[in-house]
């Protein structure tokens, strides 16, 4: 690091030297080791470990006081709680990770050594967890780390202002028991804002903000018509296929170009502030990503609003007789799962029944809608002071001001935060929508990985400078 270097420019070098010695890549291959898949019935000891063996010593050595929680969700996968208090009258911050991971998919992977284990080739970290959320929690805490050691004194230094982190373990199950324990630890996670990364960039090269999440309603839509398969041949023209009746009524919930059928599953107008977020924002051209499909979805939005502004409803699977094996016969029964990803201000309180309703008034009365499992949708003002204090750190750190989301078009638990505990939620990703989050080869990029260790101790040390919303406090250095 250079000498010259002092203060927020010195924890900056610090955060990024921590990457370029390779100690980046040790500690997150270490973290990636530990199988911690929330989805597989025997790994709640993996789960345990993660918190217990990993994190634990690593936050106490950073000055936190660490706790760890039985989950409020018999069987669901532990919490943890640390706390680094300096004074009263500092500014909060609350934090967030997870530590679980999803399945490894190990014979699919094509790139790299598997899921358990960190291997780079080129400007890849291959490995489950290096995106979501190993990797951009592990960026969190090294710059939190170079922001103490720049401060002059270690753990016994000065943030300058309070610090929680809540990390729990089942994120990749739906974080069963995360409202329930905030709601029970309201005052133990008292804050003044809530900051956390998970999630993707916009573009690789484009730091960003959101600051909510779209929420997602995941139903079912059931046809049994009868016991058995019968020939199509005798059977062909007498006996109801339902099959084609499904197809049928998942077109009527959505036409073929992606357009919401259901009055009461489209969202109010965008509001002002939201349109002028997303002007002129572009999304794909990354190496990796999709072509945008021009022409899909609601008609006279840009592809920004539509993404992040806008509903959609997802066919994530069909199912009718044995798709793998298909046979000369009428099936007897279809399947449909579906999904509603919605902005604040949908009602999804009556899904099932709007659902349901709709269905039998274009003649599939005999459809069984199942009860949809919710997550909220949630959305801060891009104008928030709060929104506005992170923003000008990341461009101070770079040069760049950051694309402001008003919230992003994926779900996170968001609505604990903002709802439950009722704080102004500001998220800044480290990851990229290539990443092959949730699937084989997932990785985090290294210049992206790198440029978030600067981002992140930048923002740490403006925290502790006194000037953040609501509080004027002398600077500490």
């Amino acid at each position: 690091m250079n000498p010259n270097l002092h203060g927020r420019e010195a924890a900056i070098a610090l955060a990024q030297q921590h990457f370029d010695s390779g100690r980046f890549a040790e500690v997150l291959a270490r973290r990636v080791a530990i199988a911690s898949c929330s989805q597989e019935p025997a790994a709640a000891p993996a789960l345990h470990a993660y918190l217990a063996d990993e994190l634990q010593p690593a936050l106490a050595a950073l000055g936190f006081a660490v706790a760890l929680h039985d989950n409020p969700v018999a069987g669901a996968g532990p919490l943890l709680v640390a706390t680094r208090h300096e004074a009263d009258g500092l500014p909060t911050v609350l934090s967030y990770a997870h530590g679980d991971v999803i399945r490894g998919q190990d014979a699919s992977w094509t790139a790299g050594a598997g899921p358990w284990r960190l291997v780079q080739d080129g400007e890849r970290l291959y490995g489950r967890g290096t995106a979501d959320n190993k990797g951009q929690h592990s960026i969190n805490l090294a710059a939190l780390e170079a922001v103490l050691q720049a401060r002059g004194a270690g753990s016994g230094g000065r943030l300058g202002f309070n610090l929680k982190l809540l990390v729990e373990t089942g994120e990749e199950t739906g974080s069963p028991g995360l409202a329930a324990f905030c709601a029970a630890q309201r005052q133990a996670l008292a804050a003044d804002v809530f900051m956390a990364s998970d999630g993707p960039r916009v573009a690789r090269g484009r730091p960003t903000l959101f600051m909510g999440s779209r929420g997602v309603a995941n139903f079912t839509l059931t046809l049994q018509c009868r016991e058995g398969a019968h020939h199509s041949g005798n059977w062909g023209g007498l006996l109801r296929n339902p099959g084609t009746v499904m197809a049928s009524a998942v077109a009527s919930l959505v036409d073929g170009h992606g357009v919401i059928r259901v009055p009461a599953l489209r969202p109010p107008p965008i509001a002002d502030s939201v349109r002028e977020a997303l002007a002129g924002l572009r999304f794909g051209g990354d190496p990796g990503d999709p072509v945008v499909d021009e022409g899909w979805g609601e008609p006279g939005l840009t592809p920004a609003e539509r993404v992040i502004a806008w509903n959609t409803l997802e066919v994530l699977a069909l199912e009718a007789g044995n798709p793998r094996a298909p046979v000369n016969a009428i099936p007897p029964r279809a399947v449909a799962h579906l999904h509603l990803r919605f902005v604040v201000g949908t009602e999804v309180g009556g899904l099932r029944h709007a659902v349901q309703q709709h269905l039998a008034a274009h003649g599939f009365s005999d459809i069984v809608v199942s009860e949809p499992e919710v997550m909220a949708a949630t959305r801060l003002d891009p104008r928030d002071p709060w929104v506005d204090f992170v923003a000008a750190s990341v461009q101070r750190s770079t040069g760049h001001a950051p694309v402001r989301l008003p919230n992003l078009g994926g779900s996170l638990p968001n609505e604990v935060f903002a709802d439950i505990l009722g704080l102004p939620t500001v998220w800044l990703p480290h990851s990229y929508a290539a990443c092959n989050q949730h699937a084989p080869n997932e990785h985090l990029l290294a210049p992206v990985a790198r440029e978030a260790l600067g981002l992140m101790a930048g923002l740490w040390w403006d925290l502790g400078e006194g000037r953040t919303p609501g509080f004027r406090s002398t600077a500490t250095g």
